[in-house]
This record gives C-alpha cells, structure tokens and sequence, in this order.
C-alpha cells in the first residue's frame, strides 16, 4: 500500500528543488544586475520622456534612427556634461583660492569678522566668539570643535562622491536610453506578452500606459522645474551682475534636476558678494535663492499633476515617499508603484461593479 506514495514523494523533492533553483537564480541575477537599476531606471525615464522629440528626429534625418540616436546621445549628454565640467573647473578655482588663503593665514593671521556676520541673528555671537577663538588660539579652537567638524567634511566628501556617481549613471541611462529608442516597439514586445498573458490584453496595455504616464508626468515636472529655477536663478545672477550667470545658472539646473537644490549655489555666492563687501547684493542674492528654492518645491507637484491623466494625490504620494524611500530616482519608481496599483485596483473595481450589473440584470430577467 506505501508503494504508490514513492513517485508522489519524488516529485515532490524535485518540485521542491527545482523551486529553490529558481529562487536562486532569480536572486543571483538581482545581485548581479542590482549595480546596474539607477542606469536601467534613467535609462526608462529618458527613453519615455523623449520618444516623441526622437521621433521627430528621425524623421527629420529620413527614418535613419542610428544617426538620430546618436545626435540625441551626444546632445543630452551635453546637456548634463556641461554643467559638471563647470562646476569641475570651479571647484578646482576655489580650492587655489582656499589654498592660498590658508598660506595667507599662517602668515598674517586671521582677518577680523565681518560686521554683518557678527551682527546676524541667533547666530552672529556664537560665530563671532568662534572666531575670535580661532584668532587667540587657532590650535586649541581647532581641537574644540574636531568632532563637530569631521562629520561634516565627510558629508561633504560623500555628497560629492554621490554626484558624481549620479552623473556617471545620467550618461550611462542616456547611452542605454538610446538603444531602447534606436529598437522602438520590439523591445516592448516581451513585456506586451508577459503583461497580456497575465492579466488580459486590456488590463495590460492600462498597466504599460500608466507606466508610461507616471514616468512622463515625474519627468516633466521634475525637469520642467529644473528649467525654471535655472531661469530665475540666471535672472538673479545676471541682475547682480554676478561672473559667469549662465554658468552658475547651468549648476542651479542640475542641482535641482537631482534633488539637491539650488540653495548649494546661492549660499557661496551671497558669502562671496558679503566678503567683497556687496552686502545689499548678498541680501538681495539670498532672498532671491529662497524665493527659487520655494518656486521649486511648489511648481514640481504642480507641473506634475497638471502633465498626466492619473489622479494628482497618487503622483503626488509615490513622488514624495519614493523621494524619501530611494532619492532621486525613487521619484520615478514610487510613481510608478502607486500608478500601478491604482490602475490594478481600478480595473478590479469596475470588473466588479459590471459582475453585480450583470448578475442583478440576470436576478430582475428571471
């Protein structure tokens, strides 16, 4: 009688090792491609946002969509290499300057404090006494105040490691972009079967054009109000007649495209005036970079409930929690989630309500 139950009992060992196979296999590849996500995810975003202006360009080179790629390739990177060699160049600048400053110190000492920093509210006598420690014991001030110091140079070292590491991945998604666009619809094709065969052909082209939606409406808003901020914040600088606007202006744009705002650019800029002794052109500087850090936080929800179909408080949470969540690209994919799952909750909503329909029609029938 305990016969019968060997072959059920082996098939279950193979199922049971055929699964765990599987599972790692499939974690294997997760660890193999998770260095790759930020690429593969800049890569959507470029390749959603800009299909139809590459398609005009292909049509603009006679349907040659290789020589429309790379036109497309070299112009976005461009766009997002000339503000790092700016800031590259400006960075090296001010670490001569820094350096020779600090020979300068070592030689004739620390220069007195400004007024209009001693004066500042709240903080203008813990600075002005910091500093006057500096000047009567630069040593001992130094030492004082190490452990608060080291943490912040390490944010600072990191922040720009960071940057770097998301302009790498900005290229990297630009060239992998390229090829998406340069194959059009046949590299949709497994996904067009994957989603039909598991939810039904409707069902699954909603899923591929809520997608497409959140990623369109994220990125029209996110770069929408990059330009904007760069537009004031050149109109700022050029009102000043602050060196190299347009310059400053191309940084204040990425800064705020990748989430970290233009206030990094205003604050050394209102220093700088204040050290040269412009102080009404400081003052009006930083109420000028509030005033863009404010357009930036307010138009970004706005641009982006107004690009997109989907209900503007789904767009809204998935960008704000996937902010939180992930960072820059978590706006994306938090977006993306949340349009998902309404899309799937709205189609299983209104399977339902026609269900009932149809089985109170069938109930009043007989």
């Amino acid at each position: 009688m305990s016969e019968p139950s060997h072959p059920n009992s082996g098939r279950i060992t193979e199922t049971v090792l055929i699964l765990l196979l599987l599972l790692g296999l499939i974690y294997a590849m997760f660890t193999v491609l998770q260095a790759f996500f930020g690429v593969f995810t800049f890569a959507i975003i470029f390749a959603v946002s800009f299909a139809k202006p590459f398609e005009r360009l292909v049509k603009f080179f006679g349907q040659r969509r290789k020589l429309a790629a790379v036109v497309y390739s070299i112009l976005l990177i461009a766009i997002v290499a000339v503000p790092v060699i700016y800031m590259i160049s400006s960075l090296s600048s001010h670490v001569r300057e820094t350096i020779h400053w600090i020979s300068s110190v070592r030689e004739n000492g620390l220069p007195p404090l400004p007024d209009w920093i001693a004066n500042l509210p709240f903080v203008g006598e813990d600075i002005k006494a910091f500093w006057q420690q500096l000047q009567d014991r630069p040593k001992e001030a130094v030492s004082a105040y190490e452990p608060q110091l080291r943490p912040v140079l390490h944010r600072v070292v990191t922040s720009g490691a960071g940057m770097v590491g998301v302009v790498l991945e900005f290229v990297a998604g630009i060239i992998v972009s390229a090829v998406f666009l340069v194959s059009g619809r046949k590299i949709m094709e497994p996904i067009d079967a994957t989603l039909t065969y598991m939810f039904g052909k409707e069902d699954g082209n909603a899923l591929i054009d809520a997608t497409a939606e959140a990623v369109k409406s994220v990125a029209i808003g996110v770069m929408g109000t990059a330009f904007i901020a760069a537009i004031f914040s050149w109109a700022g600088f050029a009102i000043e007649g602050i060196p190299f606007a347009l310059g400053l202006a191309a940084v204040v744009y990425f800064l705020v495209l990748i989430q970290l705002g233009p206030l990094i650019v205003f604050i050394p800029v209102v220093v700088w005036l204040a050290m040269q002794g412009h102080t009404g052109g400081a003052i009006f500087i930083g109420v000028w970079g509030v005033a863009v850090s404010i357009i930036d936080a307010v138009l970004k929800p706005v641009l982006i409930a107004r690009s997109g179909k989907l209900p503007f408080l789904v767009l809204f949470l998935g960008v704000i929690g996937g902010l939180v969540a992930w960072g820059f690209t978590g706006m994306f994919k938090g977006a993306i989630i949340l349009a998902v799952f309404y899309t799937i909750f709205n189609s299983w909503l209104q399977k339902t309500r026609k269900r009932e329909t149809q089985i109170s029609g069938d109930v009043g029938d007989n």
